[in-house]
């Protein structure tokens, strides 16, 4: 530990995770950050997963508190930044990991229904806590937030809803990058190409039917730099760096952690 994140507290909104064999990109961020001396809620719709989020963390000697929250709901938005206050007296980051895309699919296989949640989902929970975070950022005259997308938003997928939304999450970042830099808040974004999380094996191997084995092998395949997924881990870290005061001079960038997929677009 380098201390990187010394005195400050953070926020980390989707910081449980799906059961699974590896660590998803919100668990290893709030571990991260706690062991470079954040203090953290750990927020996530499932209690009990924020909880063993915690359990990690207090174990390593750090300091967290568990808080339930559902990041599309503006009530329960301004509740966590609220407690946030309370617990810790100030907000320095917010990270914003919450996203779905089950039931995705082309424009002939997309479901209204689908559609309509994807895009709810994935773009409310990124608004509705900068909503209440922002005006607290504001007042101290400074802050960081952090907004994971996909690299889904630029490159050529199959699932439509799922790139849409991804989109609107870049589009996001950078309307609020600008919006808030003159009050000393920087909003910068993540996109996570092919990783090795519980989230995406787990579900996407359940839900096409193949092993696990076989779906790493033919991610792993396309992946340019060193044909391997990435980890929960190599976001963390890269969140890291935007998130720590490394990056004061940074906002509105939307950075692909990908092992050069996104590259291909040129």
């Amino acid at each position: 530990m380098s201390d990187r994140l010394k005195d400050k507290i953070a926020i980390v909104v989707g910081a449980g995770q799906t059961p699974g064999e590896t660590i998803g990109n919100g668990r290893a961020s709030a571990l991260l950050y706690a062991r470079e001396g954040a203090k953290v809620l750990v927020v996530d719709y499932r209690l009990g997963s924020a909880e063993d989020t915690c359990a990690m963390i207090t174990k390593e000697g750090g300091t967290a508190m568990p808080f339930q929250a559902d990041a599309t709901k503006s009530e329960d938005c301004k509740k966590m930044a609220d407690a946030c206050v309370q617990q810790f007296g100030r907000i320095d980051i917010l990270h914003n990991n919450v996203g779905i895309g089950d039931n995705d699919g082309g424009l002939n296989q997309i479901t209204e229904e689908a559609w309509d949640r994807i895009l709810a989902v994935n773009m409310k929970s990124v608004i509705m806590p900068c909503k209440h975070v922002i005006p607290i950022m504001r007042g101290q005259h400074s802050g960081a937030i952090l907004n994971i997308s996909s690299i889904a938003a630029v490159c050529n997928v199959g699932i439509l809803a799922y790139k849409t939304s991804k989109a609107g999450v870049n589009a996001i970042t950078n309307q609020l990058a600008l919006s808030n830099a003159k009050y000393g808040v920087r909003v910068n974004c993540i996109m996570p190409g092919l990783m090795d999380t519980p989230m995406a094996i787990e579900g996407i191997s359940k839900a096409r039917g193949i092993s696990k084995e076989q779906l790493r092998k033919e991610r792993d395949a396309i992946v340019p730099l060193g044909a391997k997924m990435g980890t929960g881990w190599d976001i963390a870290h890269a969140a890291l760096f935007l998130n720590s005061d490394e990056a004061k001079f940074i906002t509105g960038v939307i950075l692909p952690v990908d092992g050069g997929q996104a590259a291909k677009i040129g």
